[in-house]
């Protein structure tokens, strides 16, 4: 994955609802910011696989992050 794939993902996590994220169950989640990154970035299909498994080992992280925005 590119550091620009990464920045693009990690920017959307920054800027989405921190109850969108939170609410989304965890193959809802990875799929809602698969798709909100390939709307941004073009991605080939290895690209995406890798995405995905990227976010779904960062979960945890990601719900932190949004949980830490609500207080």
């Amino acid at each position: 994955m590119t550091p620009t794939i990464m920045r693009q993902l990690w920017s959307i996590v920054e800027a989405a609802q921190a109850v969108t994220l939170l609410q989304l169950d965890d193959a809802s989640l990875v799929q809602w910011l698969v798709k909100q990154t390939t709307t941004q970035v073009l991605l080939d299909p290895n690209e995406t696989d890798f995405l995905c498994d990227y976010i779904q080992a960062r979960l945890s992280l990601i719900r932190d992050l949004a949980a830490e925005r609500q207080h």
